[in-house]
Parts: structure tokens; C-alpha cells; sequence
């Protein structure tokens, strides 16, 4: 069970970085123009960016706490917070009608609950 948590935990991160970096880094007119990014159209740069900076965020709080072994209980805690982040996520997409992309953060979202479960759980991180 530990191997999967840690392997669900570095996916998610891996997903979390690639996220993060392209809503941090690359200009919204192109985001806004890729497959799935049309929503970054009608949100503002500020927005986007933040988002970006917050899924940058996740992915260090996905692996960090628990590699370097300071507050490993944020690992979990990271994990609800992508779970709440999926949801608005997928009712975005919902709006739009981008249902392949609604079932890809439900996949994500799994993961992140799986990843909380286990680690508030059955297999949490001991000191």
C-alpha cells in the first residue's frame, strides 16, 4: 500500500508540475489557444497564474513534506486540497462541454483521494 500511495503521489506531482509551470510560464493567448485551455480566454492573467503557482505548489507538497520528513501530514492535506481543485476544475470544463477533460480530472481527482485516504488512513506517515 505504501508503494502505491508513493507512486500515486509522484504522478500526481509529475501532473501538478507540468500544470503548473505551463499556467505560470507560458502566456494565456497561448494557453487560451491549446486543447483544453480555452477557458483561459475568459479568466484574467492574475488568475491563471495564481493557478499555476498553486499547482507548482501541490506538486512539492505531494512529495516534500514526507521525503524530508518535516510535517509529512501535509502530504494528505495537499491531496484534499487538489481533490477541491479537480472539482471547480471539472465544473469548468463541464461548462464548456469538454467532457474528455471532465474525465481526466476525474482520474486526477481520484488519485488525490486515494492519496488522502491512504495517508490519513491505513498507511500514514509515522514519525
Amino acid at each position: 500500500m505504501n508503494v502505491a500511495l508513493w507512486v500515486a503521489a509522484w504522478l500526481l506531482a509529475a501532473v501538478a508540475l507540468l500544470g503548473g509551470v505551463t499556467k505560470a510560464f507560458v502566456p494565456k493567448e497561448r494557453l487560451a489557444a491549446a486543447e483544453g485551455g480555452g477557458w483561459t480566454a475568459d479568466a484574467g492573467t492574475g488568475f491563471v497564474k495564481t493557478l499555476g503557482v498553486l499547482e507548482l505548489l501541490a506538486a512539492a507538497g505531494l512529495l516534500l513534506p514526507a521525503a524530508l520528513g518535516i510535517a509529512p501530514v501535509l502530504v494528505p492535506v495537499t491531496a484534499v486540497c487538489w481533490v477541491l481543485l479537480m472539482i471547480g476544475a471539472m465544473i469548468t470544463h463541464g461548462r464548456r462541454g469538454e467532457h474528455r477533460f471532465m474525465a481526466l480530472n476525474l482520474v486526477y481527482l481520484a488519485l488525490a483521494a486515494f492519496i488522502a485516504w491512504g495517508r490519513f488512513g491505513p498507511e500514514p506517515f509515522t514519525g
